[in-house]
């Protein structure tokens, strides 16, 4: 379907490529939709970038049902734009909609309407390696009311941002310190669903660990604080001897996308990939006599984060391949990177052109 067009009048002014960062500046337009139970989705369009109006009292400010997705649109080598594997983030924002009592949108409708709203704002892709325009689907409770109760009115909408590295001055190890105190997410919890709640639970660990002069948070298991869970707001992997390892996926981890291609990419390579439960006393050990080779974080945003230090507490502190970026995560990081861009044959089907 065709969505209806509200062109800007005020364009918003572009920044120089090279100054961009990470979700700071927007472009011209939002496409957004409205659900009652009554009618379902209805009045999809595309219109300029602005403030919505909402009651007070709606359900997103009280109850939290706020939940988002994010994922990249790339100037291909061949000056054309296409988006990268849009179909798993769609179809993980439907599968995690119910979770949280919201209507989920259908994935090829989803998909639909982030293409047109970057085909409107096409300008807005930028061409410089390691940029992209980033989208966020967003899915709020916009009922007002008082009364603990999923809402009935969903409110809809995409934005979009151009975006440089995530990690201002390209790929480069991480300091991360192992969360032994709070915790992300539980079992039975919304680990697994992109909800807003998750992030605003990670805030004060991240902000404690900056204070310290790290990076990020290694996440480990709401029980007894062992088992390695995310990196961040990423997925984590740990080369150990000739395995490469990440955590199974539970309902308190989230299915990454990028997860998913490191996995294949990896298998394909001939590296022996293993999602199994890995402990931090693991770690230790295999930090210990050698065989833990590199440590790294996969994610929409970043891409592959490599990890260079470990800090668990007082003055212990585990180097990840002497602090620098390991073979095999910046193999991945360029192989992903150049699939994007279109640089690198797409055999698994990955880009979407728009």
């Amino acid at each position: 379907m065709n969505l209806p067009v509200r062109q800007t009048t005020t364009p918003r002014p572009k920044m120089k490529e090279a100054d961009l960062g990470f979700g700071r500046v927007f472009a011209d337009h939002m496409m957004i939709a409205e659900y009652t139970a009554e009618q379902g989705w209805q009045n999809a369009r595309i219109e300029p970038y602005g403030p919505m109006a909402m009651d007070p009292a709606a359900g997103v400010f009280h109850y939290g049902q706020a939940m988002f997705e994010g994922l990249k649109a790339f100037r291909t080598a061949d000056g054309g734009v296409s988006l990268f594997r849009p179909e798993h983030h769609c179809a993980r924002m439907q599968r995690g909609a119910p979770r949280l009592c919201m209507p989920s949108v259908e994935p090829k409708l989803m998909q639909a309407w982030a293409s047109q709203l970057v085909k409107v704002d096409e300008a807005w892709v930028p061409s410089s390696a390691g940029t992209a325009l980033y989208l966020r689907p967003t899915l709020i409770a916009t009922e007002g009311y008082l009364g603990v109760r999923p809402a009935s009115r969903y409110t809809f909408f995409i934005i979009s941002s151009p975006v440089g590295a995530y990690y201002a001055g390209g790929v480069k190890p991480v300091r991360i310190w192992v969360e032994r105190e709070q915790t992300r997410a539980a079992h039975g919890g919304l680990g697994s669903v992109k909800a807003g709640a998750n992030y605003a639970a990670s805030l004060l660990a991240a902000q404690n660990a900056k204070k310290e002069g790290y990076d990020q948070v290694l996440w480990l298991d709401a029980d007894k604080h062992e088992q390695i869970e995310e990196v961040g707001t990423m997925n984590l992997f740990a080369y150990v001897g000739d395995e490469l390892v990440t955590p199974p996926l539970s309902d308190s981890i989230l299915a990454g996308v990028t997860r998913d291609c490191v996995i294949q990419l990896a298998r394909d390579a001939g590296i022996k990939v293993v999602e199994r439960t890995i402990t931090m006393s693991e770690v230790q050990a295999a930090h210990a006599k050698g065989s833990l080779k590199e440590v790294f974080g996969s994610g929409t945003a970043a891409v592959i984060s490599p990890v260079g230090e470990l800090a668990l507490g007082g003055k212990t502190k585990l180097s990840i391949n002497k602090g620098e970026v390991g073979p095999l995560a910046g193999r991945l990081y360029e192989e992903i990177s150049g699939i994007q861009r279109g640089t690198r044959p797409d055999k698994y089907g990955w880009l979407t052109k728009v």
